[in-house]
């Protein structure tokens, strides 16, 4: 078998002077659980709107502050969910839920209007930014697609009244980041950044995903300390991670992104989610305890807490996690 020709290695990133190598872990990162969302979309049978309610239930006792909830212009099941968890006041004060979008603006208008009398809430906005989708999927240039991302984040500030932006957080995503180049995904996120606006007391999240798993963890560190150099205003961005497992090494692409930089993680329980699934965040949080630092969630009980996640998703937990 020959790979010449129909496959390429990931461009290399510019850096010189890696710090990663040398950083340490020494705290948890904010952690966002995605189950309900990405999670949820990969079961054979997703959940329904009890079990939804119950999940959510078990992630504020786990310990999770921001929980996204789900695409509520999806579906009327994702909608009707989150309007419960508002209108039943199901949300804890010390939690904030978040909602993904796509940079279209129908559905924009919808997921405002599903987050009416939420009390605070992230929204997470995306659109696709890799060579491949802007040829194949989109046909469009790199101005076009980001002049998409920047309309999203327009409506978006359009469809809230001052006092609802107060409550609002914007994430946006760069969808494959880790196939994109990497100062197009630099200078995206500055249009975004720039046209919503931040600061250090309002910092905007910029999810950097590794929409499918397409190299060596420390090819994605590289990403993410390049990236966190060489946006402007660090001090008012949260640089989250967002680890699929498609090579097997989610756990390991997390770590090291934690190490080039980054503040915040995303992924799902016990790592399911399309194809091989997302990032184990308990593997990740025990991998942390194991190391003497606290990892900021209840997993005392995690036999019982895997028996319930077994039994609202249908999903049997691998052995070796």
């Amino acid at each position: 078998m020959n790979p010449n020709g129909k496959y390429a290695a990931i461009a290399d990133i510019p850096l010189t002077e890696r710090k990663w190598p040398a950083a340490k872990i020494t705290k948890a990162p904010l952690w966002c659980s995605v189950d309900l969302r990405d999670g949820n979309q990969a079961l054979v049978n997703p959940m329904g709107i009890e079990t939804k309610l119950a999940f959510f239930d078990m992630l504020v006792k786990v310990g999770f502050k921001e929980i996204e909830v789900g695409f509520p212009a999806a579906s009327d099941t994702e909608y009707d969910f989150i309007r419960r968890l508002i209108e039943e006041n199901r949300i804890p004060d010390d939690v904030t839920i978040q909602v993904l979008c796509q940079a279209r603006e129908q559905l924009v208008r919808r997921t405002i209007e599903c987050l009416k009398g939420a009390p605070k809430a992230i929204f997470h906005i995306y659109n696709s930014t890799s060579p491949a989708q802007r040829k194949y999927t989109f046909n469009k240039s790199k101005e076009e697609i980001k002049k998409i991302a920047i309309d999203g984040v327009k409506c978006i500030k359009s469809c809230l009244t001052e006092d609802e932006r107060k409550k609002i957080r914007i994430e946006y995503s760069p969808e494959s980041f880790s196939m994109t180049e990497i100062d197009y995904a630099v200078e995206i996120c500055e249009a975004v950044k720039n046209e919503w606006g931040c600061s250090p007391d309002n910092k905007i999240i910029l999810n950097l995903p590794t929409t499918v798993e397409c190299s060596t963890p420390n090819v994605y560190a590289d990403q993410i300390e390049y990236f966190s150099s060489h946006i402007s205003n660090r001090d008012s961005v949260i640089i989250s991670t967002h680890c699929h497992n498609d090579r097997g090494t989610g756990v390991a692409s997390c770590e090291l992104g934690l190490l080039a930089g980054a503040d915040r993680v995303e992924g799902c329980l016990f790592g399911n989610g399309e194809r091989t699934g997302n990032l184990d965040v308990v593997t990740v949080a025990l991998n942390m305890f194991s190391q003497g630092i606290d990892p900021e969630l209840d997993l005392r009980d995690i036999v019982s807490l895997g028996e319930r996640y077994t039994d609202f998703t249908g999903m049997e937990i691998p052995p070796r996690t």
